[in-house]
């Protein structure tokens, strides 16, 4: 009874406060004619609706005042002059070390008149591959080059030449290559414990891969009625995770580590997830550091809000699913864990394919049907796609079903064994030194080195002056060294911890020198305020790689007028 009476004595209290509102704003219209009233209610709703948009973009609010501050100061006159200065030279530079030219090198601008013969083409050809200066061969290269077996060279040369003229768009022309394509999809679902229902397509590459995942699920997103589709992904997430948003209107959220173990937060995650959200991301193994992030947990979180959960294995795929045999289990990452959606995996990273094939697996052919273009009203039939490309190169198909063959269960757990046993080789030796430390806990073939008492960034050089050539990366700034079966041979990993040593000795003898070189580019980088100015750099650089002959000014690198 007194509950009741309570409710009685707020209704009238409410009612009151709306009779004053009603009565207010009726006073204060009454002077007003009917269209003022429409005039402002039109002029209200558009001032809000253009106060939302301005708010609620898939850029930050903070961040697009951070880039019109920065456009204002480049705008000044001695400021502006200044930086553009250094970005010339900076331009230039890079120019210079792009095009590597040697004493006698020309680049051809045109057709020759007449063809050249097969045996001037190889001399040619001969000249370009001198070019080089890095020697990956020696297994001095971090990644890259994945096996580099002589004898599989000779077979995937003759495997191209079968196919070379085959093109998977036609498979009424080429069925062999539609059989074999259907085999490596089918060999890597079984690889990764996909149920009968597993499906997927092979794509030109890890990107590729991420692309058409991403694709699926914006697609997905539209059906269940999600206008502004989000992807939930750890700050650690591959760089095609980002080409994705980009490129099909969707917004990246990025997701903090764990300092100390290097994986996403969860938590992190959870409270990161929307009625936007479209996909939830992990990867097996991460490339800056070669942690895998915590799979099963995320997985949950997937299953719990009815997410599609994607898990990037495409660097470490094809050693992930052989470890356990290989005597290096790992908790479960792939099919098994209830929840994971979709997995992509690079065969021409350690499933030691040539370049140019990777695969995109689903757990069922109902997320698979969104990475499909079809249209049905063009004038020239039917067209449709299974992934982005529509010709494609069926030698790579063919020479990719080879490789696997070729290796087989027993090839790649061998090699396995030899890869991350060398990996946990150069860990333990590592981690004796006390100058540096090495982040996360890799449990794969990615080692990343960081140092709390001088710049990481002066060991990065040293080992370039003993022929190393690694991965630079930043935030925080490290380097990392991702170990292929050319590490494997004889010595070459004790002589990496060797030279590693050697290094920190001499650095150690001054350890709050400036770095030099590209080091302190790279150093430099991660302390300019204004991003776009590295973007800038980033888009020059690209342009750098199509240039013939040096340019005579900056201008002509990145077709810049002088207004930024």
């Amino acid at each position: 009874m007194e509950l009741q009476e309570t409710l009685m004595t707020y209704k009238e209290i409410l009612l009151k406060y709306l009779f004053i509102a009603r009565n207010f704003v009726n006073e204060s219209c009454k002077e007003l004619e009917p269209y003022h009233l429409i005039a402002i209610t039109f002029v209200s709703t558009l001032l809000c609706v253009w106060v939302y948009n301005f708010i609620f973009q898939k850029e930050s609010l903070r961040s697009r005042c951070k880039k019109q501050v920065f456009r204002i100061i480049r705008r000044l006159p001695f400021v502006g002059a200044k930086i553009q200065k250094e970005l010339d030279k900076a331009l230039h530079d890079m120019a210079n070390m792009v095009l590597n030219v040697k004493d006698g090198v020309r680049f051809v601008t045109a057709l020759p008149h007449t063809g050249l013969k097969q045996e001037q083409v190889m001399e040619k050809l001969e000249e370009y591959s001198a070019l080089s200066e890095v020697s990956w061969e020696k297994g001095k290269v971090s990644g890259a080059v994945y096996s580099g077996d002589p004898k599989l060279t000779q077979l995937l040369v003759k495997v191209y030449g079968e196919f070379a003229w085959s093109n998977p768009l036609h498979p009424d022309i080429f069925p062999g290559v539609r059989k074999m394509e259907a085999e490596v999809v089918r060999m890597a679902c079984t690889l990764f414990h996909g149920s009968p229902q597993s499906c997927g397509t092979v794509t030109s590459g890890g990107t590729e891969s991420i692309l058409m995942a991403c694709k699926a699920y914006r697609d997905l997103a539209f059906e269940r009625g999600i206008k502004y589709p989000e992807i939930i992904a750890p700050v650690t997430a591959h760089a095609a995770f980002d080409k994705a948003a980009h490129y099909f209107g969707m917004k990246l959220v990025h997701i903090a580590l764990d300092k100390k173990t290097m994986k996403v937060d969860v938590k992190a995650m959870r409270r990161a997830i929307s009625k936007n959200t479209a996909m939830l991301v992990c990867s097996a193994p991460q490339f800056p550091h070669g942690v895998i992030d915590p799979i099963e947990e995320v997985a949950k979180l997937a299953v719990k809000y009815n997410i599609p959960f994607h898990v990037d294995a495409c660097l470490g795929g094809f050693l992930i699913v052989f470890m356990e045999k290989a005597g290096f289990p790992l908790p479960p990452f792939d099919f098994r864990v209830k929840g994971v959606t979709s997995i992509s995996a690079d065969t021409h990273k350690y499933g030691y394919a040539p370049k140019g094939s990777s695969v995109i697996l689903y757990s069922s052919k109902d997320y698979r049907q969104y990475q499909y273009f079809v249209t049905a009203d063009w004038p020239g039939g039917l067209y449709a796609s299974p992934s982005m490309a529509g010709s494609r190169p069926g030698g790579i198909v063919a020479a990719c079903w080879a490789t696997m063959m070729h290796m087989g269960e027993d090839g790649y757990v061998e090699a396995t064994k030899k890869i991350v046993t060398a990996a946990r080789l150069i860990i333990k030796e590592l981690q004796k030194v006390e100058e540096i430390f090495i982040l996360g806990n890799p449990e794969v073939s990615v080692i990343a080195l960081g140092s709390k008492v001088f710049d990481i960034y002066r060991l990065s050089n040293s080992l370039t002056a003993k022929g190393w050539n690694l991965n630079t990366l930043q935030f925080p700034s490290s380097i990392h060294i991702c170990l292929t079966l050319l590490h494997t041979k004889p010595g070459v990993a004790e002589l990496f911890v060797k030279d590693v040593k050697e290094s920190v000795t001499v650095i150690m003898k001054d350890p709050g020198a400036k770095t030099t070189g590209v080091g302190a580019i790279y150093g430099m980088a991660q302390t300019i305020p204004d991003r776009s100015m590295v973007t800038e750099i980033s888009r020059a650089f690209l342009d750098c790689l199509y240039l013939t002959e040096m340019p005579s000014s900056a201008n002509q690198i990145n077709g810049s007028t002088g207004h930024h």
